[in-house]
This record gives C-alpha cells, sequence and structure tokens, in this order.
C-alpha cells in the first residue's frame, strides 16, 4: 500500500464508510483498491426513484491527478450514459480536479440523474425524449428502474 493512489483511495474509503453520502455507496475489491464497486440509489421524485443502479469505478496510480474511469453495470436510459454504461461527466473530463474524491463523484453521478443535461448527450435517443416527451422518456427510465431491481 505504497503508492499515493492507494492512499489516497483508502482515505476515501475510510470517509464514505464514517460520513457516507445519502444515496451512495462504494467499496474497492477486496483484492484490488483500485477497482471499486459502487451503487447509486435513484434520487426521490425523479424518474429513477427506487432504482438501485451498479458502477464500477476503475483507478489507476495516477489517481488524484487523473480520475478514474466510471461505467454503470446496470442497465441505464439517460442522456448522458453511453449504451455501453460510460458516463459523460464533465468532472470526469475536462472539469476534474484531485479535490474530488469518490463521494464527490458518486454524487456527481446521483445528481446527474436528477438533471441530465440533453446538450450534451451520449444516448441521443434519451436526449431527445427528455426534451420532446418527457412522458416516453419517464416511462423508459422506469423500465430500467424495475431493471434494476432483478439484476
Amino acid at each position: 500500500m505504497s503508492t499515493t493512489a492507494k492512499r489516497r483511495l483508502m482515505r476515501d474509503f475510510k470517509k464514505l464508510n464514517t460520513d457516507p453520502p445519502e444515496g451512495v455507496s462504494g467499496a474497492p475489491c477486496p483484492d484490488n483498491v483500485l477497482v471499486w464497486n459502487a451503487v447509486i440509489f435513484g434520487p426521490e421524485e425523479t424518474p429513477f426513484e427506487d432504482g438501485t443502479f451498479r458502477l464500477i469505478l476503475t483507478f489507476d496510480e495516477s489517481y488524484p491527478t487523473k480520475p478514474p474511469h466510471v461505467k454503470f453495470v446496470s442497465k441505464m436510459f439517460h442522456p448522458n450514459v453511453y449504451a455501453n454504461g460510460d458516463l459523460c461527466l464533465d468532472i470526469l473530463q475536462n472539469r476534474w480536479s484531485p479535490t474530488y474524491d469518490t463521494a464527490a463523484i458518486l454524487t456527481s453521478i446521483q445528481s446527474l440523474l436528477h438533471d441530465p443535461n440533453p446538450n450534451s448527450p451520449a444516448n441521443t435517443e434519451a436526449a431527445r425524449l427528455f426534451t420532446e416527451d418527457k412522458k416516453a422518456y419517464n416511462r423508459r427510465v422506469r423500465e430500467t428502474v424495475e431493471e434494476s431491481w432483478v439484476e
């Protein structure tokens, strides 16, 4: 456990356990601290409410200088999530700062579920429905919420 990245990740894990943000959780894999499993619960009063969405965060030795790769394992219908589960989120790309920790990453993703950015779509169909047909968008999101219960 000698690298800066691993020390920082253990601090992130301790903070996540002692002061957990509401609606998110995460932990490193037992055999590799650089790979984390995480869960985000769908925010209340959104179409994602009651969903339990699994993610994988993959860090490398350059963390916290560089952001982790974050991917939804659960199926996700969202304007800013690609079909393969990758996210289009500014803090994971051009707006990254070493001050962000794992809790901040997870809460930012949870916030993105609540407040999508259809102007920077990773899923053009979801972005179109979000802006043009909220009812159809909400129906598709509810389907992914129900799928999240049985994954």
